[in-house]
């Protein structure tokens, strides 16, 4: 069982900075986490992928995000990272943490967290 949990959203003025967290709570024995990533979900559109970070900290974002959001991981606490400057009002949205999980060999499954509202307004 895993417990997905996203924090740091908000409302902010173009140009401003938030930092989201995404908690993990793992139960029972796994390998590692794999990759980690923050999806965006507007009204009416599909759920897009914004950053990602791999266990071996290989990063990846989308266009948008480039030179201005940064995704880390913590590994000790299961957490990840999406520091978020220079927000724009096109960054609003909500913000969704995927998290997958390697359990042994042989199995990974992915979980979703229940999202944060991020809104870029003046």
């Amino acid at each position: 069982q895993v417990q997905v949990k996203e924090s740091g959203g908000g409302l902010v003025q173009p140009g401003e900075s938030l930092r989201l967290s995404c908690a993990a709570s793992v139960f029972g024995s796994f390998i590692r986490l794999n990759n980690l990533a923050w999806y965006r979900q507007t009204p009416g559109k599909e759920r897009e992928l914004v950053a990602s970070i791999t266990s071996t900290w290989q990063t990846s974002y989308v266009d948008s995000a480039k030179g201005r959001f940064t995704i880390t991981r913590d590994d000790d606490k299961n957490l990840a990272l999406l520091m978020m400057n220079g927000l724009e009002p096109e960054d609003t949205g909500v913000y969704y943490c995927n998290v997958d999980v390697q359990w042994d060999a042989f199995m990974s499954r992915d979980y979703w967290g229940q999202g944060t509202q991020v809104t870029v307004s003046s």
